[in-house]
């Protein structure tokens, strides 16, 4: 059904396995470290004086902790949801905004404040999430109905998908005069976080949870349907799994956040780069580095035009695009 890029997933020899773990953990350790020092920095940067202005301790607690915390989640959740599909695929190009997901979760999200403009948040998070489950099936099953040539047809059905499904989105948005939501949903920003609103994305704790222990079955899964099958693993029942988590993930980011792109892509491909395919001993590694690039790049949206903010999925866009045409150029030169 899907096709290998030219490092496929395996089951690395055990005791190699357990050695290049060990000496994997102080970078480990001193990457956790970089991470937490953007992360204080992300908590005073701004331009309201948390530290000296009379409200400040409030201010603080109100907007900069849920923002940082916020971070945290999205940044963690977008990551690891990337890595699980491009597990699941086989294929190196495959995350949340390059299969169509994070569209379907907008068209969701568009959908319900059309139809049910007071709706809860929680109301919309479930209608994002079934959207985005749909969208990510759907994917799955035109993947099962084509023949493909080459691992770079893989993302371009997911992208193809993805823009007909924004363009249904910007349609309705035009005839229902939502166009400014949906704008907005497209820039996603942590600027709207604060205190109150950002509580749903806890939910994104219990789906890495059910990734931490299903990672197992998801690196089985990965080395295709007859592997999986042959060691008594039902294929189908777990990569529906994966992508109902993925959903699940991806539909809370974007009911709270909006649209954050290639943080899937990026960081587990950096993290595979230097580590092999295994998903397990990956998953510290991707979450480290997949909060690091979101608070990085929300840092550099807050500081480059101030008293401005540039969203920070313009800034993640860049540096996705670049990482993105240089997988492409490297894949091309290896044929």
């Amino acid at each position: 059904m899907m096709t290998t890029t030219s490092r496929p997933a395996g089951t690395p020899d055990a005791d190699a396995q357990t050695a290049r773990r060990r000496r994997g953990v102080p970078w480990l350790l001193l990457a956790t470290l970089g991470v937490v020092g953007l992360l204080v920095a992300s908590l005073f940067t701004g331009q309201y004086d948390v530290v000296g202005a009379d409200d400040g301790a409030w201010m603080f607690a109100v907007t900069r902790v849920p923002r940082t915390v916020a971070l945290v989640l999205a940044g963690a959740a977008m990551a690891v949801s990337g890595l699980v599909m491009q597990m699941l695929t086989q294929n190196r190009f495959v995350e949340p905004t390059t299969t169509g997901t994070t569209e379907w979760a907008g068209l969701g999200l568009l959908a319900v404040t059309v139809l049910a403009p007071t709706a809860s948040i929680m109301a919309r998070m479930g209608v994002a999430i079934g959207a985005s489950f749909i969208g990510t099936m759907l994917f799955f099953l035109v993947l099962r109905r084509i023949t493909l040539t080459s691992s770079l047809v893989v993302p371009v059905v997911g992208i193809m998908l993805g823009a007909v499904v924004g363009a249904v989105s910007s349609y309705l948005a035009l005839a229902t005069n939502s166009l400014q939501y949906v704008s907005v949903w497209f820039a996603g920003s942590f600027t709207s976080v604060f205190r109150g609103q950002y509580e749903p994305l806890w939910v994104v704790l219990l789906v890495l949870v059910a990734i931490v222990v299903a990672a197992d079955r998801f690196t089985v899964a990965g080395l295709g349907r007859d592997v999986a099958t042959n060691v008594g693993l039902n294929h189908d029942r777990v990569v529906m799994l994966g992508a109902g988590l993925v959903a699940v993930a991806t539909g809370v980011v974007a009911v709270v956040v909006g649209n954050l792109p290639f943080v899937g892509l990026v960081v587990p491909n950096v993290v595979a780069l230097r580590r092999g395919d295994d998903l397990r001993s990956n998953l510290p590694w991707v979450v480290v580095l997949g909060v690091g690039l979101v608070a990085a790049c929300d840092l550099v949206g807050r500081v480059v035009i101030a008293p401005f903010e540039v969203p920070v999925s313009l800034v993640l866009g860049v540096v996705g695009s670049v990482v993105f045409i240089t997988m492409l150029v490297r894949g091309r030169r290896r044929g």
